[in-house]
């Protein structure tokens, strides 16, 4: 193993340095790309201050790009070998360009550079889940909008209560994805703040251009304070794992949704194929095991903030502890991603049973609506609440789409207001950008 900070007369455990760093070496792979950009900004930024020459900065960052290169199409593989990625990328540049490999670590420490690493990578990631999340809400609305007047049973306590309509359904999901479109930009601005540039939490002895740094990788505003930035390490990775457990929850239950009503019990969906399995026994089976999964997805981002929020009972500066919220944290990102992806598909990836879900709209479900006409001829809700519930039988003769025509209230199913959640929608898709490496 190769160790950055290994000095004459110190030894090395290989048993040690295996479970203090293999799984941080696993995490680090997808750090490794956002690790070299930082780097490179980093050298601009000591050529700026005279401690490189502009030779020696275009020698660096034209090897750096080279790394990264090496990196993407498996020339060089991070593995056991190194400790981290960050010093997997001093010691490939020392190999290769000798003396000048070893000056790229002035002004910095692996504290910020973890940090800085870990900022873009959320930046990074919560934009492409923004941009999962608005495509998902994009689908739900397109079909709400095709299948707005199909009607369908409206629930409470998972008993049937009024009619509703498939359009009702969607536009309330796709309502609850745009919400969670907006935990990810509140977020993305929260941890959108560069730490490079403050070392090991107590800052350095040279002038650093730290702005300019900042501005080149596209922050918002520095991170001023070298003990805030060590402080922030696992409060910034909780914020993240926030808006994307909202999108899980989301998630979750429109796939809790579509088991339900994909069951024999209901029958009001139909999946295609891919989004079904068989059973290894019974050759009669067909199983949603698509939908029942993206059930489970939250609990990898539940279980990671737990692992965090119980590392972070730590005094100020940094510990090593801190390592431990780095491989949480990346699972439970690339799980979201992988969740709203398949999401994305599913949307699309089902039929609703028209002729059933009417079917299964009763003459008792009419109740509400008879109570609210009585409320109309100046009767008292309760009084009417009364009345209706004596002479359920009168209510025989009403049909669905009855109902669904006259809940013109906001909202309901003959006001959907598509238009609005169409607008909220076009504001949402533009909002935040993904910063190019």
């Amino acid at each position: 193993m190769t160790i950055l900070w290994k000095k004459d007369g110190t030894s090395v455990d290989d048993a040690l340095h295996r479970f203090m760093n293999s799984r941080d070496v696993e995490a680090d792979r997808e750090l490794f790309l956002f690790d070299i950009h930082a780097t490179a900004a980093h050298v601009r930024g000591l050529g700026r201050i005279g401690l490189l020459s502009d030779s020696d900065v275009s020698t660096l960052c034209a090897e750096l790009s080279r790394l990264g290169d090496r990196f993407s199409n498996g020339e060089f593989l991070l593995d056991e070998r190194f400790e981290d990625a960050h010093s997997a990328i001093e010691f490939e540049l020392t190999a290769t360009l000798g003396e000048l490999g070893r000056r790229v670590h002035a002004g910095r420490s692996r504290n910020d550079q973890v940090q800085v690493a870990l900022r873009l990578y959320m930046k990074d990631r919560l934009v492409r889940a923004h941009d999962h999340i608005c495509d998902i809400a994009k689908r739900l609305l397109t079909r709400a909008e095709r299948e707005h007047d199909v009607p369908m049973p409206g629930y409470t306590h998972l008993q049937r209560a009024v009619p509703s309509s498939a359009g009702l359904w969607l536009a309330g999901i796709a309502e609850s994805f745009l919400d969670s479109a907006d935990a990810c930009a509140f977020a993305h601005t929260r941890v959108d703040s560069c730490p490079l540039g403050t070392a090991a939490g107590y800052g350095v002895n040279l002038r650093l251009d730290r702005q300019g740094v900042s501005t080149e990788l596209e922050f918002a505003r520095l991170q001023v304070n070298p003990l805030a930035v060590q402080n922030a390490r696992g409060k910034y990775e909780l914020a993240v794992l926030d808006a994307l457990g909202s999108a899980l929850l989301d998630v979750r239950r429109f796939a809790w949704d579509l088991s339900l009503f994909a069951t024999s019990e209901f029958g009001f969906v139909t999946f295609a194929s891919e989004f079904t399995t068989g059973s290894s026994i019974m050759p009669n089976k067909r199983n949603p095991d698509v939908v029942e999964l993206l059930r489970t997805s939250s609990a990898e981002v539940e279980g990671a903030r737990t692992q965090i929020a119980q590392t972070l009972s730590l005094p100020s500066g940094y510990q090593r502890d801190l390592q431990a919220t780095k491989a949480p944290f990346i699972r439970a990102v690339e799980t979201t991603l992988a969740a709203l992806v398949v999401t994305e598909r599913l949307v699309d990836g089902f039929a609703l049973q028209h002729e059933r879900m009417r079917a299964a709209i009763d003459a008792d479900m009419f109740a509400t609506d008879r109570a609210v006409e009585l409320v109309t001829n100046g009767v008292a809700f309760r009084d009417a609440y009364l009345k209706v519930a004596r002479d359920l039988g009168a209510l025989w003769d009403r049909t669905p789409e009855e109902s669904l025509v006259a809940r013109v209230s906001p909202g309901a199913c003959a006001d959907l207001c598509l238009d609005e959640l169409q607008a909220r929608l076009g504001l949402a898709i533009n909002r935040l950008k993904r910063s190019p490496l």
